[in-house]
Formats: C-alpha cells, structure tokens, sequence
C-alpha cells in the first residue's frame, strides 16, 4: 500500500479508538475522522459529498431524516403508549417474554422494511413498556437492533447490501427468500435462546407492576384519534412503497421524505413538533462515518484486503466461501456494510465467473451476504441499526456504551456466523 494509504488507516483507527473509548464525544470523534481524511488528500469534497460508493450515503441520511419525523408526529397520538400496554399484557409482565416478543417482532419488519426503519419505531414503545413495568430498556433495545440486523437478511429489502448484491448477483426478491429466508428463522430461534443466557440479569419480574400493567385499557392511551388516523395511513403507504421497491423504483429515502412532508402538510402538527424527534447528532455522526469508510475505500485500502483474500483462495470454492464469510463478517464489524459490499460485489463476481458461473458459485453471493449482514451485530458501529438505537437511548437519558454493546454483540456474531457456515457447506458444496 502506499504511504497515504498507510496514514488513511491510521487515521481511522485512531478515530475508531477514540468512538470505542469514549474519550471524545462519538460525533466529535467521526467529524474529526472526516475533517483529517479531507486534510490529508485521502479523499476530496467530490468523492465525500457527491460519490455514490465513497461518499455521504444521502440515501441513509433522508431515509433516517423522513422516517424519524413520521416517528415524532406519531408519538403524538398516544400509539406508542398503546402499543407498549398490549405488549406488556400479552408478555403477562414477564421480561424475558416481553424480550421475545419485541424482537420477532422486530425481525418480522426488518424482513419488510429496512432495519432502521423497523428500529426506529420499535424504539418508543420498548422506553413505555419498560418504563411501565420498571425494567432497563437497555438490553431490549440492544436486542432489537440485533434482531433487525438477523431479520433484515432475509429478504432483498431487509438490508441495504442486499439490494447491492441483487443487483450485482442478477438475483431475485426470491432467491433471498429461499436461500437466506430458512437460515434466518433457525438464526432468530437460536438468538432467542441467547437472550435468555445474555440477558439474564435483567429479568427481574415485579409481580405488582404485573398486575397494574393488566388492569390497563390500551385503548384510553390513544390521545389523538384523528391524527392517528392520518398517520397510519401515511405510513401505510409509505411501507407498502418501500416494500414495492423493486417494481416502483423510488429510493426509500424519498419515499421517506415525501411521507414526512405529506404528513406535517396534511395535520395540525407544527414544523417544530416535527422535528423535535430528529436525533440530529446521529445523523451528523453517519456522516463523518461514511466520510471516513469512503477514503479507505477511495486510497484502496479495503478493495487490496479484499483482493488478498481471494487470492489466498483462488480455485478453491469451499475455501473462498467460508473465507468470504468470515472476512465480510469481521470486516462489516468495524466498517459499515454498504461501502464494504458494495467494494466486494465485483471481486465475488468475477470469483463467481471463476467458479463456474452462477450455479456453483453462487454460494458466493450467499456468503457475502450473511457475513456483511451478521456482521454488522459484532460492534456498536457494525450497522445502521446499531448507532440509530445507541443515539436514542441517550437521547431519553440511558447511554449505551460502545462497550456494553459490543460484549453482547461479539457473542452474537460468533453464534450466528458459526451457524450459518455448516448451513452453507452442506447445501451448496
């Protein structure tokens, strides 16, 4: 590599410590990541601001920007409050039945929607329901944005990288479903299970919170019939838009931002009501993430990694699978998984080419995809999902740290990971 190379990785790992650390704040740390990348001619404000595959994805800022103020218009009208009651009553106020339900829940509309979105609606009612049966929301919501990433690989619209790799791979809506879909619910089932074992502390059952929380009519939570109304119908579209994707063609975030602008045009709710729920310092942080991820990818640095491994693997197609697999998986874990794959998806197609076309080589496509996607669960800043759930967990006065999520994470991971790599070997190869 060369020398700018070289201090483009220094650089990133140096930011990266101080967002692991918490020295500085984790939005000082990015934006000082991005401003130095700048500095140093790893990369330039046309391949930052304007760059599809190195830059600022837009797509992931408006898409968060649209969703978070159809989320604060909804919190107006009493839903969450709603929502949190019947969880709670169906969970009969046990946490740990509380936890499985959110999450296949949570799983369920991440297959749907993409993870973000699903996070950011599941996100409110977890804060209620805890809040009424006086539980930390802390591992429910860590275990949301784990699940939202497991869930999201199921499908093409799930995760952002497995639009990506249709789109390279030639594969369909339901190739995802009948390759990814069956390993996704044994994965969901297993992460249920370590819950159970990860979580286990924070089971505390409160026999009188119980039976309050039963007492409770979710009805009466509703405080704005009208507006509810209007709302749901506006998300309504907005979901069935984003599930229509492959036929529409409309990018979720402007379905996201033209769900928002009908949304305060259309009720009473006020401009500053609107964006009262924007989380302004995740959206700030994002971006010098992507800043920072797009000059590793803008001097080379990941694509010659890259290389490396399929060169170690060259001819070999059981060996490029499983190396795929836990090279994307580890990799997705310290940058985001849309630049990653989206540097891959070449490189695995020509392994693809090499491999005899896409029959026998399109285990590739599989690998990468579960490595990118799993991944992503290891680190606080693995995915999406993760830095939208840690930014609203401090936004309502209970920090995540990056270490506290990455314990967990970690774990995770390896099962998953661990899981999906015999699944892979006995049905392709």
């Amino acid at each position: 590599m060369s020398v700018l190379a070289w201090v483009t990785v220094a650089v990133f790992l140096g930011a990266y410590a101080l967002i692991a650390t918490e020295r500085v704040h984790r939005v000082a740390a990015a934006l000082g990541g991005a401003g130095l990348m700048l500095l140093i001619h790893a990369s330039d404000a046309g391949a930052a601001f304007f760059s599809e595959s190195t830059g600022v994805d837009w797509n992931v800022i408006f898409l968060l920007l649209g969703m978070m103020v159809i989320v604060g218009v909804l919190k107006q009208t009493g839903l969450f409050e709603y929502l949190a009651i019947w969880a709670a009553k169906r969970a009969r106020g046990r946490p740990y039945r509380l936890m499985v339900l959110l999450v296949v829940i949570t799983a369920l509309a991440s297959a749907m929607l993409d993870n973000v979105t699903t996070v950011l609606l599941v996100a409110p009612v977890t804060f209620l329901v805890c809040e009424r049966l006086a539980l930390s929301p802390v591992p429910y919501l860590i275990a949301e944005a784990m699940a939202s990433n497991i869930g999201g690989a199921a499908t093409l619209v799930g995760d952002p990288p497995n639009i990506i790799i249709a789109s390279r791979g030639g594969l369909s809506f339901n190739d995802f479903l009948v390759h990814m879909a069956p390993m996704v619910i044994v994965l969901m089932v297993v992460f249920t299970g370590l819950c159970r074992v990860l979580f286990r502390r924070w089971f505390v059952y409160d026999p009188e919170r119980a039976a309050q929380i039963m007492r409770l009519n979710e009805r009466e939570a509703i405080a704005d019939r009208s507006l509810l109304w209007q709302s749901l119908a506006v998300l309504a579209v907005v979901m069935a838009a984003f599930v229509l994707h492959p036929v529409l063609h409309y990018e979720p975030s402007v379905v996201a931002i033209l769900g928002a602008g009908v949304l305060v045009a259309a009720t009473r709710v006020t401009t500053e009501q609107a964006i009262a729920a924007v989380e302004w310092p995740t959206l700030v942080f994002f971006m010098g993430l992507f800043v920072m991820v797009g000059a590793l990818v803008e001097t080379g640095v990941i694509g010659q990694v890259a290389s490396l491994a399929v060169e170690a693997t060259s001819g070999q197609l059981g060996l490029a699978s499983m190396a795929l697999l836990g090279a994307s998986a580890a990799l997705s874990a310290i940058v985001d998984n849309i630049p990653y794959v989206a540097t891959m998806s070449p490189i695995v197609e020509q392994m693809v080419q090499a491999a005899g076309g896409p029959g026998p080589g399109q285990v590739l496509w599989w690998s990468l995809a579960f490595g990118a996607d799993l991944g992503g669960n290891a680190t606080a800043v693995g995915a999406a999902a993760n830095v939208v759930v840690i930014g609203i967990a401090a936004r309502n006065g209970t920090p995540i740290s990056f270490w506290r999520f990455t314990k967990y994470g970690l774990v995770v991971t390896v099962v998953t990971v661990a899981l999906v790599a015999p699944y892979l070997w006995l049905r392709y190869l």
